[in-house]
């Protein structure tokens, strides 16, 4: 089984900062790319950010330039920091991988519980 955890969520007003953890567990293989989502009461789900295997990032320009994502391969956990916070990033965070669980297993997507960020204005 995989498990992935996350945890840093919080409240935190305009213009602070946050740094949230997505820590992978169980049986596995390769972990082939991860990425933070978000969703705001009444919205729909959105990317947050994404990080492939070999490190290459990507982001929505909604968020390009504030937030960062990282991983530690060692750890199989992800990272993402967020700076410069508006109440417009308020929502659940949750993170994303998608995981081989052995060399012939065709990778497949977990989901963590998410995280509630609240940025008060």
């Amino acid at each position: 089984q995989v498990q992935l955890v996350e945890s840093g969520g919080g409240l935190v007003q305009t213009g602070g900062s946050l740094r949230l953890s997505c820590a992978a567990s169980g049986s596995i293989f390769r972990i082939n790319a991860m990425g933070w989502y978000r969703q705001a009461p009444g919205k729909q789900r959105e990317l947050v950010a994404t990080i492939t295997s070999g490190g290459s990032t990507n982001y929505p320009d909604s968020v390009k330039g504030r937030f960062t994502i990282s991983k530690d391969d060692a750890k199989n956990t992800m990272y993402l920091q967020m700076d410069g916070l508006k109440p417009e990033d308020t929502a659940v965070y949750s993170c994303y991988a998608a995981i081989s669980r052995d060399s012939g297993d065709y990778p497949r997507g977990y989901w963590g519980q998410g995280t509630q960020v609240t940025v008060s204005s």
